[in-house]
C-alpha cells in the first residue's frame, strides 16, 4: 500500500504518494501547489485568513488524490510558518477535523534529519555531503555521510519569504537591499566544512531550471552561474520576473532572496558548485514513516 506525504511549508503545500521497496521511495503522484502560507508572518506572528484558505483549498485536492490512490498513512509535516505563528496550532486542528490531515509541526532539526534522509537515500557516495534546504521561512544545513546519522545540523531563521519582507522593499529592489541581505546570509550561514554539496526545495531546482537544465534532478549549478542568475533576477521587477523560463511565476516575488541565501550559501562552504536534488524533506518522511 502507498504512503502519501504532506509537506506545508512556507511558501509551498506538497504532495508525494509513494510506494516503499526494498528501502526506496518509488514516486505515484507528486503535487506542489504555492500558497505561501507564511507571508506576513515575520512581521505579525499569525497566519493570515487567506493564507490558511489557500492550503486548506491544497489539501483538499490532495486528499483526493490520496484517497483515488488508496495511500495509508497519510503522514503531513508542517515545517517553518506553523512553527512560528501563534494561531499555527489553531490552524492545524481545523486541518485534522476537516480533512483528516494531522500535521504534526516539527522542529528544525527534525525538518533537517529527514531532509537529508531523503537528499542521500540511495546514493553511493562516501564523502562529507552538506544538504542545504532553503525553505520560505528557514534554511537548514545538515552535514554527514550517506547511510550515517548527520554529524552535523542547523536551522536557521531565514527564507526565501522571510528575507523578501525583511530586506527587499523596492521592485526591483535597490543595490542597498540586496547587499543588507546578502551580508545577513554571510552572518547566518553555519561555518562547515564539506566535501559536496546538495541543494533541495523550489529556489534551488529553479534556479537549475533557468540555468537550462534538461533533467533537474542531478544537475550541477556552479557559483558562477548563481551568482548570474541572481544577479539578472534582482534587475527585473516581480512582473518581469513571471516571464523568465523555468521559473514557476508564483515564485516570481520571492526568487530574488532564496537565489542570494544559496550564492552566499555555496561561497560560504568554500565550493565551486552544488548539486541539485528534487529529493528531500517528502521522500525522507516517505522513508521514516
Amino acid at each position: 500500500m502507498p504512503v502519501a506525504v504532506i509537506d506545508i511549508g512556507t511558501n509551498t503545500t506538497r504532495l508525494l504518494v509513494a510506494e516503499r521497496e526494498d528501502g526506496d521511495v518509488v514516486e505515484l503522484e507528486r503535487r506542489t501547489t504555492i500558497t505561501t502560507l507564511g507571508k506576513g508572518v515575520d512581521s505579525t506572528g499569525r497566519l493570515a485568513d487567506e493564507a490558511m484558505d489557500r492550503v486548506a483549498e491544497a489539501i483538499a485536492a490532495y486528499r483526493e488524490v490520496i484517497d483515488r490512490l488508496g495511500a495509508e498513512p497519510i503522514v503531513a509535516v508542517a515545517t517553518s510558518a506553523m512553527r512560528d505563528a501563534e494561531n499555527g496550532p489553531a490552524f492545524h486542528d481545523y486541518l485534522k477535523e476537516k480533512y483528516g490531515v494531522d500535521a504534526r509541526t516539527i522542529s528544525g532539526d527534525e525538518e533537517a534529519r529527514l531532509t537529508f534522509l531523503g537528499a542521500t537515500a540511495g546514493r553511493n557516495d562516501d564523502r562529507e555531503i552538506v544538504v542545504i534546504d532553503i525553505g520560505g521561512g528557514s534554511t537548514e544545513y545538515v552535514v554527514g555521510r550517506v547511510g550515517e546519522e548527520p554529524s552535523f545540523h542547523t536551522s536557521t531563521q531565514m527564507g526565501s519569504v522571510r528575507f523578501t519582507e525583511r530586506f527587499l522593499k523596492g521592485d526591483p529592489p535597490g543595490q542597498d537591499e540586496l547587499q543588507d541581505l546578502a551580508d545577513e546570509v554571510r552572518r547566518m550561514a553555519p561555518d562547515v566544512e564539506a566535501e559536496h554539496a546538495i541543494a533541495v526545495a523550489g529556489t534551488a531546482t529553479s534556479l537549475a531550471a533557468i540555468d537550462g537544465a534538461e533533467e533537474v534532478h542531478g544537475y550541477r549549478l556552479s557559483l558562477a552561474s548563481c551568482e548570474r542568475i541572481s544577479a539578472m533576477l534582482a534587475r527585473m521587477t516581480v512582473e518581469e520576473r513571471r516571464s523568465v523560463n523555468g521559473l514557476h511565476p508564483d515564485r516570481a516575488p520571492t526568487i530574488v532572496a532564496g537565489s542570494i541565501i544559496l550564492t552566499e550559501s555555496i561561497r560560504a562552504l568554500g565550493l565551486e558548485e552544488v548539486e541539485i536534488s528534487d529529493r528531500d524533506i517528502l521522500h525522507g518522511a516517505a522513508r521514516a514513516a
